[in-house]
């Protein structure tokens, strides 16, 4: 049986650590008390005398494959990214949401909609805390759902969990310790979070074990990586693209970094030229488009303002058909061709990521 010293050498110290938190979430979780994380987001033992050796901090870390037949199985997943039922680009009706939402603020509409209907007692979301820095939390009411809609700028630094660093990453299964101790108020959670967090609640639903009994539905991102914005590379963002972060409006990803200025413009930057902001990890990630979600959503292939969304099963096709009705809209005089065009894209964009992760894997961490 591999327990949590097998983690850190074969994923810690290989640099490939997504710091998702689902292994400290489980011990803490189930009372045991062994791990924690550091101030960076890294699995530790906290106590390592509290540890029973059970192997299941192992088993549910996205990076080992153990249960990766399970996985495939328990959600449908077929060849080459998983499930796809349709393919739709939406936006929320709501003229709040779409005022705070990074594209069409899908995500946040069905978050509110699962809410009213009582599909849900709270969701697991993310916040901003400072500088590109975002914190998870448990949001119950309509203005928590509301504070954690789109991809926050600020001018203001913050410390928040991360001291110096700032990151589009937030490790949102961490907030499920809140979840476990409000337990008789919180029964159904709706949670939302990149691939590698999708992965490793979906590990702890094929083993049956907590925190994933109180998560209705699975809300998947679109990742291309965690970008971090240390003061190193806001400093060089500012020289390849031209721009003063004093004038940023809005920072977006779709198939380029967009930053929005405030007269207007819109400087776009290549992906591929932001490696030097990426974290290790990512250059290992195979997974694309949150394979494993119920409902996947990114900016890539929709018009500005517009989310498109991946439906994976019948619990996010009916999700879908409900929110359409009450909240949400698709855009009049759309493409028949549309879906196609964009599983297209998504599927190119998932075969770069899959062919990166495999060629990293032959050459071994970066240096």
């Amino acid at each position: 049986m591999k327990t949590f010293k097998d983690l850190i050498a074969e994923v810690q110290e290989k640099g490939r650590c997504h710091r998702c938190g689902g292994c400290v979430t489980f011990c803490e979780t189930v009372n045991y008390g062994a791990l924690e994380a550091d101030p960076e987001g890294t699995p530790r033992f906290k106590d390592e005398k509290k540890c029973i050796e059970c192997g299941l901090c192992y088993m549910i870390c996205p990076v080992i494959d153990e249960l990766a037949d399970e996985l495939k199985d328990l959600t449908g997943w077929r060849e080459p990214i998983g499930a796809v039922l349709e393919i739709k680009t939406a936006r929320s009706r709501d003229p709040e949401v779409l005022n705070r939402a990074t594209d069409g603020g899908v995500i946040t509409a069905l978050l509110l909609y699962l809410r009213e209907r009582g599909h849900i007692d709270g969701a697991v979301v993310s916040r901003k805390t400072g500088l590109f820095n975002r914190q998870p939390f448990l949001a119950r009411s309509r203005e928590e759902i509301l504070e954690a809609a789109g991809f926050h700028f600020d001018t203001l630094p913050g410390t928040g969990l991360f001291p110096g660093v700032y990151s589009t990453y937030s490790p949102s299964v961490l907030t499920f310790k809140e979840v476990q101790e409000r337990k008789r108020q919180v029964k159904k959670v709706a949670f939302v979070g990149p691939p590698c967090q999708i992965d490793t609640m979906r590990r702890m639903q094929v083993l049956g074990i907590v925190p994933s009994d109180t998560v209705r539905c699975y809300f998947g991102l679109f990742c291309s990586g965690n970008f971090i914005f240390g003061e190193e590379e806001r400093r060089h963002l500012e020289r390849l693209g031209r721009f003063d972060w004093a004038t940023v409006r809005k920072v977006n990803i779709k198939e380029d970094l967009l930053i929005h200025l405030s007269d207007g413009q819109v400087r776009r930057l290549p992906l591929e030229e932001l490696d030097f902001m990426k974290r290790t990890a990512c250059f290992f990630c195979r997974d694309y488009s949150a394979e494993y979600a119920d409902l996947s959503f990114g900016g890539l292939a929709s018009e500005e303002g517009w989310t498109t969304v991946v439906v994976r099963n019948e619990w996010g096709r009916l999700l879908m058909k409900e929110a359409l009705i009450a909240s949400i809209e698709e855009p009049k005089g759309l493409s028949p061709q549309f879906p196609d065009e964009a599983l297209e894209k998504i599927l190119e964009w998932s075969r770069r990521k899959k062919e990166r992760a495999e060629n990293r894997g032959k050459v071994g961490p970066l240096s």
